[in-house]
């Protein structure tokens, strides 16, 4: 049995680790940390594991060695400690932005400030698994993902993968995201009557997961728009980009097919009747699926791609865990295979 500590729990990635790992057949988790909540129940923060976890929140300072550690902690604090935590376990998965990016001037020029701990980034494998199955298998060290970040890359994948776009042109990801994105603290953007039914693009350009989609797909010409939508749980993103010539829609269909038969967790949405036609985050929530549809325009080229996700799951803790699974030689699929609810 694997033994497992979060660093950095009571967030909402944390706790859905925490719900992951609990269910998990071979992992045993022996600390969850928190500064804030120390010694109370971590169901007296994540209330839906009562009688699912006894655990209470540690203080970081006791962490004892494990097999693998999680870091859960807000953006920029995993690079302060990386070396300390390295010490406490022989495999890291580390949630944050702090090691997505490999240049650490891409990374000052994106987070607008020097990275404390550049010598490290080289280390860290980015932990998607479509993109990067055969590195995680062998890695020690796996950053987290974007969320929007996720649903653009995946959005682009089979596309990217069997080479049918025009690169060079302009490509445009439009992403429209749930207000679990802005995590458990509050702030004036997430208080209720402001954020209730808004429709409200909060980033029109220069998102900082742009910068993961320009590194990991290679196209230095995307631009990606952010859109808060009044949902919880939930990112879809729908790119838009311009097909080569002679790219017919057999060809977008075997591009999907091969990327979904490949990947356990990519499914294709594309149905001609009904109300679940495209990919939906609603029904996503709580799973670690990835739902892909695609549409063109056979007089201009235009192809759109649609990936919706849950971004709390398939965006971060879902993903993480399945890195995980990858890194332990398990099923990559083992404690992640709920499918989402309908109706929710």
């Amino acid at each position: 049995m694997i033994k497992a500590s979060i660093i950095g729990g009571s967030g909402y990635t944390g706790g859905e680790l925490l719900r992951i790992l609990t269910a998990h057949p071979e992992v045993t988790v022996l600390q969850v940390t928190s500064r804030k909540h120390m010694g109370e129940y971590v169901y007296q923060v994540h209330p839906n594991l009562r009688k699912q976890s006894v655990l209470k929140f540690t203080d970081p300072g006791t962490v004892e060695p494990v097999d693998v550690l999680f870091l859960a902690l807000p953006h920029g604090e995993a690079q302060k400690s990386i070396d300390q935590w390295t010490e406490k376990a022989k495999y890291i998965v580390d949630l944050s932005a702090d090691f997505r990016l490999e240049n650490p001037d891409l990374y000052q020029k994106w987070y607008g400030s020097p990275h404390l701990a550049p010598q490290w980034l080289g280390k860290f494998v980015y932990g998607l698994p479509e993109l990067h199955r055969e590195d995680l298998r062998t890695a020690k060290f796996v950053s987290g993902v974007g969320c929007n970040a996720t649903a653009c890359n995946l959005a682009l994948f089979p596309l990217i993968k069997s080479d049918l776009i025009e690169a060079t042109t302009s490509i445009i990801c439009e992403v429209k995201t749930g207000s679990s994105e802005g995590g458990a603290a509050v702030n004036a953007g997430s208080h209720h009557p402001e954020r209730s039914s808004v429709i409200r693009t909060y980033a029109a350009l220069g998102h900082r997961h742009t910068a993961e989609v320009i590194q990991e797909l290679g196209l230095e010409n995307i631009s990606l728009t952010m859109t808060s939508v009044d949902l919880v749980r939930g990112a879809m993103a729908t790119a838009h980009a311009r097909l080569k010539e002679g790219v017919a829609l057999k060809d977008l269909w075997k591009a999907y097919r091969s990327a979904s038969n490949e990947n356990p967790f990519l499914r294709i949405v594309k149905e001609r009747r009904g109300v679940y036609r495209v990919p939906e985050p609603k029904i996503l929530a709580g799973s670690n699926y990835a739902d892909l549809g695609f549409d063109l325009d056979e007089r201009t080229g235009h192809v759109v791609s649609m990936c919706a996700i849950d971004n709390l799951m398939k965006g971060a803790s879902g993903t993480a865990v399945q890195c995980m699974n990858l890194m332990l030689g398990f099923d990559e699929r083992l404690g992640l295979e709920f499918p989402g609810l309908h109706p929710v």
